[in-house]
This record gives structure tokens, C-alpha cells and sequence, in this order.
């Protein structure tokens, strides 16, 4: 039984994946999770140089999910390659690093330090806001989106994924800009801009006021998207979105998704991303499935 799936050329063992945020650099979870088991860990977010997040407080719950305001805090890209890298590098499964930035020169600097690091693919996280443009995030603007694309490419030595916002009109015109750019993978879905008020405080919830909305309120948003991306362009998909089981994950690669990520799911449940990777192989054997490649794309 094959369980291997190809992304721009990086073999992954299967097709079951860490989403950026929500499993540290891998560190945390190691103690619920054997890393080796996993086709890749995504790790989260890295700038140029450490940031502080948002004031708390950052995560509410809500029906069917969780918000977060977390504002993408991380030690920083010189941190992160001492302490992080080599801590994965002890396991037996592909590295993703997440990159973020607030200008086009922020993303570059961060995809240069990581050019001669034993990574394998960069995710490049288009939902920052751009501080040029006044704060309207990189991905919410289809010009900036191939803009971001091409040049993150030209500095690249590793292939590029570049993360999609479903906080847009249509996203297939997103995912086109991101082809036209040069991405060699595109994964989809980001968290979806929420809020909630404390009506006992009579404030907001999260000190942001407004947060990103994830967990299994937002897989069917999630799976349409990447079904209409995955008929509109010609790249691989990494599907995620509220993905909990087994069954979730294998509606997203029925979409036309090659390679799922987990989320929130890991937050209640650390041994998530394990099951869902032996979920999808016992659901292969009760079907007679021998290449879980004939399951991407099957539903049309």
C-alpha cells in the first residue's frame, strides 16, 4: 500500500502534515507524538527579526472552533536556526518552515538565511498585513499576491508554497496570481476574521478585537475552496481547515488537495495528526485502495 505523495518534487511519506501555529516547531508536541510518523512538520511563523505578538488576550473559544490574535509571535529567524532546525533535523520526516513578514524585504531576508539550511520547503504566509500598503494583508490584493510570489521565488533555493487567505471575493484568483508568480505548491485554507464580545465584560473577547477562525466550523468553507482551486490551477494543494479526523482529511484530498495540514485539532487533541495518518491507511485497506494518489481529485 502506498502512502507517498510528491509536492514540487519532495517525497512525503504520507500526506499528513502540521498546520503553521499550532505545533510549535514540533518541540512540544514530541512528547504526545513520534515526528518520524508524520510526512512533515509545518513549523510557525518566522520574521526577519523576533516579534512580540498582540496584547493578551489572544485565544477564545468559540461554537465549532477557536478564535486567535496571537499576532504571529516568534523569537526570530537567528533563534529559530540554532534551536529549532536542528531539533527537527533529529527526526525522519520533511521540514516546512512557515515565513512571515510586514514588507516584501521582511519575507526575503528570512527565505535568504534559510537558502543553504536543511529545510525542505518554504510556506510563505501571505495573510500578514503589508505595512507599505497601509496594513491590507499581501494576500487580500491578486497584483501583490504574484508580486510577493515572483520575488519570494527569485531568492528561493528551496520550492515555495504560498499559504492563501479565504479572506477574498473569490479565491481562484488568488491561487492564479500565485501560479502566475511562479508557486510551486499552494495551501489553503488560513484562519477565516471573526470576533466575539463578552457580553458579561461588554468588550471584546480577544484584545484585538478581531481574530482568525479555525477548527471544524470552517472545513466545509475550506473543502469548497480548495475544490474550486484545484480546478483552476495546474499546482498541489495542501488542504486544511478544520480537518479533526481521518474523515475529514480524506474529504479534502477527494477535493483535489495531494497533502492535508491539521490545526486546532492538535490543541484538544496532540495525538491528532498520528490518527488521522492511520485513519486514512485503514480506510484504504477496507476499500481496497493500494496508492492513496487515486483518491486526490476523485470526486470531480
Amino acid at each position: 500500500m502506498n502512502t507517498k505523495v510528491t509536492l514540487a518534487g519532495v517525497e512525503l511519506k504520507n500526506p499528513v502534515m502540521t498546520a503553521s501555529g499550532t505545533f510549535g516547531s514540533g518541540a512540544e508536541y514530541s512528547e504526545f507524538v513520534d515526528l518520524n510518523r508524520l510526512g512533515a512538520v509545518v513549523t510557525k511563523g518566522v520574521a526577519n527579526v523576533p516579534w512580540p505578538g498582540n496584547p493578551t488576550p489572544r485565544i477564545a473559544e468559540v461554537h465549532g472552533g477557536m478564535l486567535n490574535a496571537i499576532g504571529l509571535q516568534n523569537p526570530g529567524i537567528d533563534v529559530f536556526v540554532k534551536r529549532d532546525i536542528p531539533f527537527l533535523k533529529q527526526y525522519d520526516t520533511k521540514i516546512i518552515v512557515n515565513v512571515c513578514g510586514k514588507t516584501t524585504e521582511d519575507y526575503i531576508e528570512v527565505v535568504e538565511s534559510l537558502g543553504d539550511e536543511p529545510v525542505d520547503m518554504l510556506e510563505i504566509n501571505i495573510s500578514c498585513p503589508n505595512v507599505k500598503e497601509g496594513g491590507i494583508a499581501f494576500g487580500q490584493d491578486p497584483k501583490a499576491v504574484e508580486a510577493i510570489t515572483r520575488e519570494v521565488k527569485r531568492h528561493a533555493k528551496q520550492p515555495v508554497i504560498m499559504k492563501l487567505s479565504p479572506n477574498v471575493t473569490d479565491i481562484t484568483v488568488m491561487a492564479k496570481a500565485a501560479e502566475a508568480g511562479g508557486a510551486d505548491v499552494l495551501s489553503l485554507i488560513n484562519t477565516l476574521t471573526g470576533m466575539k464580545i463578552d457580553i458579561n465584560r461588554r468588550t471584546f473577547a480577544i484584545a484585538n478585537k478581531t481574530g482568525g477562525m479555525s477548527g471544524p466550523a470552517v472545513k466545509p468553507v475550506a473543502v469548497r475552496m480548495v475544490y474550486q482551486v484545484a480546478n483552476a490551477v495546474k499546482l498541489p494543494i495542501i488542504g486544511m481547515g478544520g480537518i479533526a479526523t481521518a474523515e475529514d482529511a480524506l474529504e479534502f484530498l477527494m477535493a483535489g488537495a495531494t497533502a492535508v495540514s491539521v490545526g486546532t485539532a492538535n490543541f484538544y487533541n496532540p495525538y491528532a495528526t498520528v490518527e488521522i495518518a492511520e485513519g486514512i491507511e485503514n480506510y484504504m485497506k477496507k476499500y481496497q485502495i493500494d496508492d492513496v494518489n487515486q483518491l486526490i481529485g476523485c470526486v470531480k
